[in-house]
């Protein structure tokens, strides 16, 4: 009888230590990936059985997220939870206080490299985000439109534009590409080219610093390549949507796609394979590879040990593996851990980076205010109101302008 009242006490003991989140505990996670709600929340409703803390998942449409993320952290209404940007998106919510440090959170400095965390931490080494996952910039194509035509998948730059003109001479579009979105020509296309022009990280940081200007012979070629490219995109493109380019190819209304690693979840319909933007012949390959997206916690929040506790968790190797799963393919863990990707067509897509030099988005470290002026040059460069010269001279003294010069 003694031995069992004491294996109670200790029973009691050592429930009465467990965390007081267990209990009644709500909280809300931001995201601008409505698209994954389903999947995230079920990820969520997991932890929930695991903790018995609730965690609702409140995304926002995408090209709004950032203006609703920062109204809300103004107001104090801001989620518990949220979708970080990397670099400097993100090191600015951080410097005015809204993220929480965690930089001493259990798992961050023992699960990730440095290189996974430096998108995710200020100048001083803070860490505002838990690095969560990573995407990449193919070219998806049909597979049958490309056995039809006898085509293989091209080595350079100047094989795909030939293999563009194939499509084009017979009757298809080569890409499903457009410009309405106002983001994605820069973010996915140009960004997804540039490392193939200028490298990886290490000549980026000459271009932060302003030591080689954006109107130097490697840009010139990059965006000279973009407008070759441009003439390719579909009839109307100033009206195309990225959220158009999946219908187009699973309604067989254009061959090729260049997006980012996330559409390989939504490409269903279309029997499709993946390659790498090829590089110009006799340049050395390169890939974006960019640190998408981080976890923050909510400085405001009422429950910072709860917001702690799950971020722990996402840090953990155990949690990644949840992570992985509940996102859609093409979103790439960034642990420093085995997590397994089961679906053949993402594992595709990730196999895109062998070999190449692999660089975040060219302007989203240290180029953001830069941001709006791209995208307006790129649109009209593509519409031919503007020539590779005028362009290139408004990204250089746009870059002087960002850095002070």
């Amino acid at each position: 009888m003694k031995k069992l009242v004491a294996l109670l006490l200790v029973a009691m003991l050592a429930l009465s230590m467990m965390p007081a989140m267990a209990e009644n505990v709500e909280l809300t996670m931001g995201s601008w990936r409505s698209d994954d709600a389903v999947q995230v929340q079920a990820m969520l409703d997991k932890y929930f059985e695991k903790t018995g803390v609730k965690i609702t998942f409140q995304p926002t449409v995408p090209d709004q997220y950032n203006a609703t993320l920062r109204l809300q952290l103004d107001n104090g209404t801001g989620p518990d939870l949220f979708y970080s940007r990397s670099y400097a998106a993100g090191a600015e919510l951080f410097g005015l206080g809204f993220n929480m440090d965690l930089s001493d959170l259990p798992g961050v400095k023992e699960n990730f490299t440095p290189a996974s965390i430096e998108p995710f931490a200020d100048a001083e080494g803070k860490v505002f985000a838990v690095p969560y996952a990573a995407v990449n910039h193919v070219v998806y194509y049909n597979v049958d439109t490309f056995a039809k035509y006898n085509l293989t998948v091209p080595q350079t730059f100047e094989e795909l534009l030939a293999l563009s003109q194939t499509l084009k001479d017979n009757g298809e579009t080569p890409f499903a590409n457009g410009i309405a979105s106002n983001w994605d020509i820069l973010e996915c296309v140009f960004s997804g080219m540039v490392p193939n022009y200028i490298g990886g990280p290490e000549n980026r940081a000459k271009y932060e610093s302003g030591e080689w200007k954006m109107n130097d012979e490697n840009f010139v070629a990059a965006l000279t390549d973009f407008e070759k490219l441009s003439k390719f995109f579909p009839e109307g493109f100033e009206s195309v949507t990225n959220e158009n380019g999946p219908d187009m190819m699973a309604l067989g209304r254009a061959v090729m796609l260049i997006d980012g690693s996330w559409q390989s979840g939504l490409l269903k319909d279309t029997n499709w394979g993946a390659f790498a933007i090829p590089a110009p012949e006799g340049k050395e390959p390169g890939m974006c590879f960019h640190p998408d997206m981080g976890l923050a916690g909510n400085n405001a929040t009422k429950h910072p040990e709860e917001v702690k506790a799950f971020l722990s968790w996402v840090a953990s190797p155990e949690g990644a593996v949840e992570v992985a799963a509940s996102l859609p393919g093409g979103f790439f863990p960034m642990i420093n851990a085995p997590v397994e990707l089961t679906d053949p067509k993402v594992n595709e897509v990730l196999a895109a980076n062998q070999g190449r030099v692999t660089d975040a988005r060219f302007f989203w470290s240290k180029l953001m205010p830069m941001y709006k002026v791209m995208v307006e040059e790129l649109n009209a460069l593509a519409k031919g109101e503007k020539t590779v010269a005028e362009v290139a001279e408004v990204f250089a003294a746009e870059q002087a302008k960002t850095l002070g010069q």
